[in-house]
């Protein structure tokens, strides 16, 4: 006999050195073979996917950046799969509601979550999330990202991070900001976070969506806000917002002359938001590559990377391996947070 198991019994020893009996080799053998089947069938699955419309789930309102760049992607998808990619937004519980949605759904990589740093911050704030964000998914890709920008409402009368400062202090608790998404979120925590190093006392005020948040700053309602660069820019631009800084390492090439949080004496202090899309546990390898495959694919494109940059956003596009790296970096960082402000759902 020839071939990949022509071996005579003599020619196979276990790693002790001991020759293998007849019956240990069909069970080696055997296995070799459902191995290859395996490995031959994941393979079939990750060409022919996807078999059916892809439902791209944002646990948000539409509106927001999260929303813009899903509807992005999912246009782009339906291109290179001949697949229809569908977006549905499922907000509620500051995201849970649709996160929970997907992790219950099939494992065939029809159904992906894109969502935000609340993704592994909520497990810190909700006794019940629903969801294990490290048990209940695998991850993709790391998508996007953004720096808040430091934005207060023209009749609030501070034109710097420094005039902040002291009005906070010489009025605990009684300027207002406002956040998007609930307790815990981004903007809330960037905001806790400049509250512990620059020793001052503001008002939360939490808000399900960017959309309404962003409409009370316009209005007056809340005084000043950490938020996104997609929504800020173009009231800055109108003169409806002032701007007082980034919350960036570096400053933000669309607004090369406001200078960074870090810049004017708060040194290290960097945050932002990111966004990954992820898949439910248990999903083949295969499949979530060729998503990580179109992902990396679509942010190359000129197109896209001049869409995100007017829109204050940077395009990523990593390794699934190097996603989980981060949000477990994440994970790690922002709990100790959560932790000293004693932070929960509202």
């Amino acid at each position: 006999m020839t071939g990949p198991f022509s071996q005579t019994t003599a020619e196979f020893t276990s790693q002790t050195g001991r020759r293998l009996h007849s019956g240990e080799i069909d069970v080696i053998r055997w296995i070799v073979i459902v191995a290859t089947l395996f490995v031959s069938t994941c393979d079939a699955l990750a060409q022919e996917f996807p078999t059916k419309t892809v439902r791209l789930v944002v646990p948000l309102p539409p509106g927001g950046p999260t929303d813009y760049v899903a509807r992005l992607y999912a246009a782009k998808m339906t291109e290179m799969w001949g697949q229809p990619v569908v977006v549905e937004n499922r907000p509620g519980a500051s995201g849970n509601i649709g996160t929970q949605l997907v992790a219950k759904a099939p494992a065939d990589g029809h159904t992906l979550l894109l969502q935000s740093t609340s993704f592994i911050v909520n497990p810190m704030l909700f006794k019940t999330p629903g969801y294990n964000p490290f048990t209940d998914f695998v991850p993709i890709s790391l998508i996007f990202d953004y720096k808040l920008i430091v934005v207060v409402h023209p009749s609030f009368a501070v034109n710097s991070v420094a005039e902040l400062v002291a009005a906070a202090k010489a009025k605990p608790g009684a300027i207002s900001y406002a956040s998007a998404g609930g307790g815990g979120a981004p903007t809330h925590l960037s905001v806790e976070m400049f509250k512990r190093i620059a020793g001052i006392d503001v008002l939360h005020i939490p808000y399900q969506g960017g959309s309404p948040a962003i409409a009370d700053l316009l209005a007056g309602v809340v005084q000043f806000m950490f938020n996104n660069p997609a929504q800020s820019l173009p009231h800055i631009k109108a003169g409806k917002l002032r701007a007082l800084a980034t919350t960036g390492a570096k400053r933000m090439p669309q607004l090369p002359d406001l200078p960074t949080v870090s810049e004017l004496g708060y040194p290290g202090y960097d945050v932002g938001t990111w966004f990954g899309l992820w898949a439910p546990a248990g999903t083949l390898p295969s499949v979530v590559a060729k998503i990580n495959a179109a992902v990396k694919q679509i942010a190359a494109k000129p197109d896209v990377q001049q869409l995100h940059f007017e829109q204050g956003l940077v395009v990523i596009g990593s390794s699934a391996g190097e996603f989980d790296a981060f949000q477990r970096s994440e994970a790690e960082r922002w709990s100790t947070v959560v932790r000293d402000a004693k932070i929960e759902a509202q």
